[in-house]
C-alpha cells in the first residue's frame, strides 16, 4: 500500500502532535506534506524542521520572520487565511486533518473537499456549524469524510462492523437498524461535584481534566459537557441519524470510547486505552489496520468500568445540544459561537462557571432559526452569536 500523504492543519495543537507520533510509528503508511498552525511559529518550525514538510503554513502573517529564521530548509511557505485554504488543497496531498479549534478550520476544510481530498476531521465545529454543507459537499465531490474524535471514530468502527454494507467508494454507512449511538463521556472533573459547589469552580480547577490531555477551550468544554454536546450533533451529521438517536452515558475510565446499540438488542463498543494516536492513525490508514508500539489493553489490569447516567439538570449543555441538533439550521453554530464566547469569558474570570450555560441559552433563545443556510448565513450567524454574548457577559459583569 502506498503512504498516505497527509497535510495537518492546526499542526502545534495536541491533535496535532499526536498525530505526529503516528507519522512517526508508521512511516511507510503516513507522509506528513504540509503542516500549518495559527501563531507558534518556533514549535511549527520545529515539527517542520523533524518532517521536512515541503509546505509550511503561519496565520498569523506577523511571525512569518520567526518562521522563515528558525526554519533548517526552505519549504515553501503560505501566511494568513488565504494560505489556509492553499495548503488545504495541495495537489501533492490525499488527506486533509483539520485539527483547528474553532470556527477557523470551516474554509480550508471545505475547500480541501472540493479539491478532491479525503477529511480527517478532529475539529467538532466544523460539523455542528456547516454539518450539511459539508457533507452534501463531500459526497457531491466522492470523498471521504473520517472521523478523528476518539468517540465517532469509534462509532464508524463499530458500524464498520457490518461491512456488506460498507460501500468503500460511496463511503455509505447502513444505519436502518441502528436503535442507538451512545457516546460515551468521561464526565470531567466535576462529574460528582454537587451542585452547590459550582459557582466557586475557578478555570484552574476546569483545566485538570481526569482522563485527557487537551487545549483549555476543549477542555472547559468537557467539563460543562458542551463538548458532548457538539459531538452529539457532530454525530447526526457523519453518521445520518436523528438526534433522538445520539445518548450520552458518563464513564469516567474512558477505555469503552461509545457504542453502538442495534434494533435486535445487541451492542458494539470499541475500546482502547486513552491515547488519540488510535484514532488519528485508524483514519489514516482506513480501511485497513497496521500494527503500531501503541500499548494493547491489558484486561487483567483493568479494575472496573463504570458508567452513568448524565446530570442533565446540573449539566445543562446536552439538553441545549439536543435542542440546536434537532432545531437545525443556523441554531447549532449559534450555540458553538456562544459557548467558545463563553468560555474564553471564564477563563477570563469575568463569569463564572455555571454562567457559561447561562450565556448559551440566553443566546440561542434570542436567536431565530434560518433552515437549510448557505455558508455565508451560517457565518453571519456566528458572528452575530459572538456580538450577543459579549453583550451577555457585559450584562453580568455589570
Amino acid at each position: 500500500m502506498k503512504r498516505k500523504r497527509v497535510v495537518i492543519l492546526g499542526a502545534t495543537g495536541s491533535i496535532g502532535e499526536s498525530a505526529l507520533k503516528v507519522a512517526r510509528d508508521i512511516p511507510e503508511r503516513m507522509q506528513i506534506v504540509g503542516l500549518a498552525a495559527n501563531s507558534n511559529a518556533e514549535k511549527l518550525a520545529a515539527t517542520a524542521n523533524e518532517t521536512r514538510a515541503p509546505f509550511v503554513c503561519l496565520v498569523n502573517e506577523t511571525k512569518i520572520d520567526i518562521l522563515r529564521r528558525t526554519l533548517e530548509y526552505k519549504p515553501r511557505i503560505f501566511s494568513g487565511d488565504a494560505g489556509l485554504c492553499e495548503i488545504a488543497s495541495l495537489t501533492d496531498a490525499d488527506m486533509v486533518l483539520v485539527a483547528i479549534v474553532g470556527t477557523g478550520g470551516l474554509r480550508p476544510a471545505l475547500t480541501a473537499i472540493e479539491a478532491g481530498k479525503d477529511l480527517a476531521v478532529a475539529s467538532k465545529e466544523i460539523l455542528v456549524m456547516a454539518g450539511e454543507i459539508v457533507m452534501r459537499e463531500a459526497r457531491d465531490n466522492g470523498v471521504h469524510v473520517l472521523p478523528v474524535d476518539s468517540e465517532h471514530n469509534a462509532i464508524f468502527q463499530c458500524l464498520e462492523g457490518k461491512r456488506s454494507t460498507l460501500n468503500a467508494e460511496s463511503f455509505t454507512l447502513d444505519v436502518s437498524d441502528v436503535r442507538r449511538i451512545i457516546l460515551t463521556a468521561s464526565g470531567g472533573p466535576f462529574r460528582a461535584t454537587p451542585r452547590k459547589d459550582f459557582d466557586s469552580i475557578t478555570p484552574e480547577q476546569a483545566l485538570k481534566h481526569p482522563t485527557w490531555n487537551m487545549g483549555p477551550k476543549i477542555t472547559i468544554d468537557s467539563a460543562t459537557l458542551f463538548n458532548k454536546g457538539l459531538e452529539m450533533i457532530e454525530a447526526h451529521w457523519l453518521f445520518d441519524v436523528e438526534m433522538k438517536r445520539v445518548e450520552v452515558i458518563i464513564h469516567p475510565q474512558s477505555i469503552v470510547h461509545s457504542m453502538v446499540e442495534f434494533t435486535d438488542g445487541s451492542t458494539l463498543a470499541q475500546l482502547s486505552y486513552s491515547d488519540m494516536c488510535f484514532p488519528i492513525q485508524y483514519a489514516v490508514t482506513w480501511p485497513d489496520r497496521v500494527p503500531n508500539t501503541l500499548p494493547p489493553l491489558d484486561f487483567s489490569k483493568l479494575s472496573k468500568l463504570e458508567f452513568f447516567t448524565p446530570r442533565y439538570e446540573e449539566f445543562p449543555a446536552l439538553n441545549l445540544a439536543r435542542r440546536a441538533g434537532e432545531t437545525g439550521g443556523t441554531l447549532p453554530a449559534v450555540m458553538n459561537a456562544a459557548n467558545e464566547i463563553a468560555v474564553a469569558a471564564f477563563l477570563d474570570r469575568r463569569v463564572r462557571f455555571p454562567q457559561i450555560w447561562y450565556v448559551v441559552e440566553e443566546v440561542m433563545n434570542r436567536h431565530t432559526a434560518i433552515a437549510h443556510p448557505d455558508l455565508d448565513a451560517i457565518l453571519e450567524a456566528d458572528q452575530w452569536a459572538r456580538n450577543e454574548a459579549q453583550r451577555c457577559v457585559e450584562s453580568l459583569n455589570r
